[in-house]
């Protein structure tokens, strides 16, 4: 094996896995996104520092692309149908293999070193957090800073409250339904037991391009279910405002994708402000904010838009469930 193939929305996890490609001598191709390959151009050129070779996805170079194109000529992509190209390509080479970056098991659990050491930060400040917040788009962020924690409230060794935040512009957990679905958009992957919008959904290319993907990890979906968890949806104004806010008082740019749990965590503390209630919060940063100015030059300059997503959209996607689902 000599090569990898992978997809990635903003491009963090495509950056992450090129520099790793660089270290082992392996070639690799990224999929990214039309939306975020546009918006985002710093990012593809990381990518390309680091050796990758970086395809706007859906692109020419594989057949489920060149169908997607063919019926949408002006499409911005989506996280599914990378996927469906990175896999078509590894599928077809013998020295390559696919790598998912988000939502299946493995993945998550090698984030959890994300949890297991805010644990240990907050065991040495003598803390235990009574609200736990992360983004959420298939997954790995969020089950990465959740799992540990929620090991530890399912032993009793303490309570948190833990909410997942999810675009309101692709909210498969808020308006999806529990279903088995693929993981592509082509139908190239298992069939996967997940909150899903429907593996034909295309999200609005909204600036959160890691979270831009229509499915929720299985074992996010299995908590979810179980009530372990909560969720909530955020547009991306509000998302922008929160990340505005956390730059001008932490010295740090936030990614557009956690933003959403700034957000969120914001509106807990202004809770507990009203209400007179301490809370210890936690949320995980992420992504390299700096690399997203134009979107938050759109944002200041007012140009930046939240777009509805109606429930007709949602259900046109999901009337492409396999059978049975």
């Amino acid at each position: 094996m000599t090569k990898l193939t992978t997809e990635t929305g903003a491009g963090q996890w495509g950056s992450a896995l090129a520099f790793a490609s660089a270290l082992f001598g392996l070639q690799l191709d990224v999929w990214m996104v039309r939306a975020s390959y546009d918006q985002k151009p710093y990012r593809k050129m990381l990518m390309e520092t680091y050796g990758a070779t970086v395809y706007p996805s859906p692109s020419e170079e594989t057949s489920s692309g060149r169908a997607v194109l063919a019926d949408h000529p002006d499409s911005t992509g989506s996280l599914g149908i990378a996927i469906s190209e990175a896999v078509e390509r590894a599928a077809s080479d013998p020295d390559a293999r696919y790598a998912l970056g988000s939502v299946l098991n493995h993945v998550l659990m090698h984030q959890t070193i994300i949890g297991e050491e805010a644990l240990k930060q907050l065991a040495l400040a003598g803390d235990t957090p009574d609200v736990i917040v992360g983004c959420t788009g298939g997954g790995s962020n969020f089950g990465g800073l959740a799992f540990p924690f929620l090991r530890e409230k399912l032993a009793g060794r303490m309570s948190p409250v833990i909410r997942a935040v999810e675009p309101a512009a692709c909210p498969s957990f808020t308006r999806g339904i529990y279903a088995y679905d693929f993981g592509d958009t082509a139908g190239l992957t298992p069939l996967l037991k997940m909150h899903t919008l429907g593996h034909e959904f295309i999200p609005d290319p909204i600036h959160a391009g890691g979270l831009r993907y229509h499915g929720m990890s299985p074992l996010l979906s299995h908590i979810y279910e179980l009530g372990l968890i909560e969720a909530v949806a955020k547009p991306q104004n509000e998302c922008f405002a929160a990340g505005l806010r956390f730059a001008r008082t932490e010295g740090i740019v936030p990614a557009p994708e956690p933003t959403h749990a700034v957000a969120a965590c914001i509106e807990e503390a202004l809770r507990c402000k009203e209400t007179g209630e301490e809370k210890v919060i936690l949320t995980a940063l992420c992504g390299h904010g700096l690399l997203d100015l134009a979107a938050y030059g759109e944002y200041l300059a007012g140009e930046l838009r939240d777009l509805q997503l109606s429930d007709q959209a949602i259900e046109q996607a999901l009337a492409g469930l396999p059978a049975g689902a």
